[in-house]
């Protein structure tokens, strides 16, 4: 998130931090537009589906998640949830594990981030650490995404710190 990279580019890098970390089959990050998340970046082969999934804010766990501002872990036949939201036109349909995280910017859920096994996984307390913290981290990314390059370069960051908490800089 450091480098000059497309926002598309930090979420696929995001993806595959994810799925390094958590040995998932499947990681999918879901953005708002309005009242609609749309799938924005994957690691499985969903090409043809960026751009194209969408929900509304009330359906399915990736839904919950996202309304709530509630990380979400189940372990054994996520598909089974009476919250979850069928497909057909992704295999993650049918798999087992699922682990859902908030994007957040400026206390504003933006997206969700989904992890998924197709076998029974029980979510360690470093995964749902590491997934909400970079669904933090996503939110972020998003919200500088929105200033222009020369805003960010002109920032006094020192001065917007401390002039938030009381102190004036010298001069």
């Amino acid at each position: 998130m450091v480098r000059d990279m497309s926002l598309q580019e930090v979420l696929q890098g995001i993806v595959s931090l994810v799925v390094e970390f958590t040995q998932c089959d499947s990681c999918l990050v879901y953005l708002c537009d309005r009242d609609d998340l749309v799938l924005c970046a994957s690691n499985s082969h969903h090409e043809a589906q960026i751009g194209r999934v969408r929900l509304k804010l009330n359906e399915g766990l990736t839904g919950w998640v996202a309304r709530e501002r509630r990380l979400l872990a189940i372990s054994r036949e996520a598909y089974k949830d009476p919250r979850f939201k069928y497909f057909g036109e992704l295999p993650e349909d049918s798999f087992e594990a699922f682990l859902s995280a908030p994007v957040i910017a400026r206390n504003k859920v933006v997206g969700v981030i989904n992890v998924q096994h197709r076998q029974t996984h029980q979510h360690n307390g470093g995964e749902m650490e590491v997934l909400t913290t970079l669904g933090e981290q996503v939110g972020c990314a998003l919200a500088l995404a929105r200033m222009a390059p020369q805003t960010v370069e002109s920032i006094n960051h020192a001065e917007l710190v401390l002039s938030s908490v009381g102190v004036r800089p010298r001069a």
